[in-house]
């Protein structure tokens, strides 16, 4: 048991952005269903929406939840936001582009090719969001480990 608890807390963030990151591709998926699927959007326009709704969703989990960042100024806090929507909008390119390539040019199903395409995206979003969005630095914020 003492050896699930190390492993746990070694990697506590990982497993955190996982569920988060389960949790956001629900939300992702459910709303490009309802925008697609449900009412009819082109299939771009409702992974833009999806992707919007989601990041949204993402930003504060793992703002509060994974990376655990707490700022003390509001010009730190925006510049979090403004550099997790920025980094996360690497992410909507890559969306669009798989979406087009499995719905467009392969004419796959839009919602299979989403659900593949979520499992690249989440990657992408965990090591960008570790790297560029909530990095250690001792002028704008402490993270708690």
């Amino acid at each position: 048991m003492n050896r699930i608890s190390q492993l746990y807390a070694k990697y506590k963030s990982v497993i955190a952005y996982l569920f988060f990151g389960g949790l956001t591709t629900l939300v992702n998926l459910v709303v490009f269903y309802v925008t697609a699927t449900m009412w009819g959007w082109n299939y771009q326009i409702g992974t833009a929406v999806a992707w919007f709704v989601s990041v949204l969703f993402a930003y504060v989990t793992n703002r509060v939840w994974v990376f655990h960042s707490h700022f003390t100024t509001f010009e730190a806090l925006w510049r979090e936001i403004v550099t997790f929507f920025s980094v996360r909008a690497a992410t909507l390119i890559m969306d669009e582009g798989i979406m087009w390539i499995g719905v467009s040019l392969l004419a796959q199903n839009e919602m299979l090719t989403k659900l593949v395409d979520q499992v690249v995206v989440v990657l992408a979003n965990y090591f960008f969001s570790k790297w560029f969005v909530f990095r250690k630095t001792k002028a704008t914020s402490t993270v708690d480990e």
